[in-house]
C-alpha cells in the first residue's frame, strides 16, 4: 500500500513483499486489483497513523530509504513477511484471538462482513480485486440466504 498525492489517503496496489528477503513486489494480476475505500474513520486513522513515520524518518535520516509505503519497515522499506506474520501474531495473542488465524483470513471476514450488511457484491469483487462477480458469488455463497429462504421470500412476495 503506499500513499496517494492527498494528504492521509493511501491508496493498496495489491503489491506484496516477495518470498526472497521482502525484497521485490508482486504486481497486481489484473487492473482490477487496485482497490481504494474510504470511510471517515479508516480516513482518520490513516492520517494519524501518516505522522508516525514521519517521526521515525526524522530520527532515522541516514538510515531511511524512502518509498512511500503506508507500512514500511523501521527503515522505510517493504515489510518481510516473516516480520508481519510475527507482528500479526502477537496482535491475535494481545486480542485473545486463536494464533491458527492468518492474516489472509482478515480478507475474507472484511468480505463477509461486508456482504451480511448488504453491500452490493459487485462493490466486494471490485474491493477484493476479483476479475468476475462469479468468483466472489461462489467463495462467498455461503454468506447468501438459502434456496429455502429464497422460495418463501418469493412466497411472501407474491402473496
Amino acid at each position: 500500500m503506499t500513499w496517494t498525492s492527498r494528504p492521509g489517503c493511501a491508496r493498496s496496489d495489491a503489491r506484496s513483499p516477495s518470498r526472497r528477503a521482502g525484497t521485490s513486489s508482486r504486481l497486481p494480476s489484473t487492473a482490477r486489483a487496485e482497490a481504494s475505500v474510504s470511510t471517515r474513520k479508516a480516513t482518520a486513522a490513516l492520517r494519524e497513523h501518516r505522522k508516525r513515520p514521519l517521526e521515525e524518518r526524522m530520527q532515522k535520516a541516514g538510515l531511511w530509504q524512502e518509498q512511500g509505503l503506508v507500512f514500511p519497515s523501521a527503515v522505510g522499506t517493504p515489510l518481510s513477511g516473516g516480520n508481519l506474520n510475527r507482528t500479526f501474531k502477537a496482535t491475535l495473542q494481545r486480542a485473545g484471538l486463536p494464533k491458527s488465524t492468518r492474516f489472509h483470513d482478515l480478507r475474507h471476514t472484511c468480505a463477509t462482513l461486508l456482504l451480511k450488511q448488504d453491500v452490493n457484491p459487485k462493490f466486494v469483487q471490485e474491493l477484493l480485486g476479483h476479475a468476475d462477480i462469479a468468483l466472489t458469488l461462489n467463495v462467498y455463497s455461503h454468506v447468501f440466504p438459502d434456496m429455502g429462504d429464497a422460495a418463501d421470500a418469493m412466497d411472501a412476495a407474491l402473496g
